[in-house]
């Protein structure tokens, strides 16, 4: 299950694997949930998500499985976030736009020791790409706290810019966005 093809996608749900100079974006799999619930029960992690509380691992398992279900729905999602030079799940990073959202969101996650390294930035770029060439959409959003400062700052690297707020699971947040003719290539 979720073994990669050699089109770069995974045969199990024909979803795209992309690949950076340092990351892997690839499909979750049931060996991951070590990896995510340590990183989903970090509460500087999941200050700015959802509803703020680290999760429990049994949390974090419905979580990942939310997102795999995202894909088989959808026909887009997050990827796991595996770090080349570890073979690790460092995080989650891609799509979401579950019923109600106000857009085509693209998300990050990453694990606490992973900050600061421009492992958001780089994974972002890829789905971002993804989004506007693969999938075939013409504005992607990001919707971030307003405290979320680092999210902000990658946010901007990547080319997006505040377009307003929008409340979300009672949460009011920043929508970031960016148009694909603002996004070149």
């Amino acid at each position: 299950m979720g073994t990669k093809s050699h089109e770069g996608q995974s045969e199990s749900l024909n979803r795209p694997v992309l690949n950076t100079q340092r990351l892997i974006l690839r499909p979750f799999r049931e060996e991951d949930l070590d990896d995510y619930a340590e990183i989903c029960a970090d509460l500087d992690v999941m200050r700015y998500l959802a509803d703020g509380k680290a999760m429990t691992r049994a949390e974090a398992w419905r979580h990942m499985a939310m997102l795999v279900g995202h894909w088989e729905l959808r026909g887009f999602g997050q990827w796991a976030v595996e770090e080349r030079s570890s073979g690790r799940v460092i995080g989650r990073i891609g799509f979401l736009q579950p019923e109600g959202w106000p857009g085509f969101e693209l998300g990050w996650t990453l694990g606490r020791q992973h900050w600061g390294k421009g492992y958001a930035g780089e994974g972002a770029r890829a789905a971002l790409e993804h989004g506007f060439w693969q999938l075939g959409r013409n504005h992607i959003i990001s919707l971030i706290h307003p405290d979320n400062l680092p999210s902000i700052k990658v946010a901007a690297r990547i080319g997006e810019t505040l377009e307003g707020r929008a409340n979300v699971l009672g949460r009011d947040l920043l929508v970031y966005g960016i148009r694909r003719t603002q996004a070149g290539n």
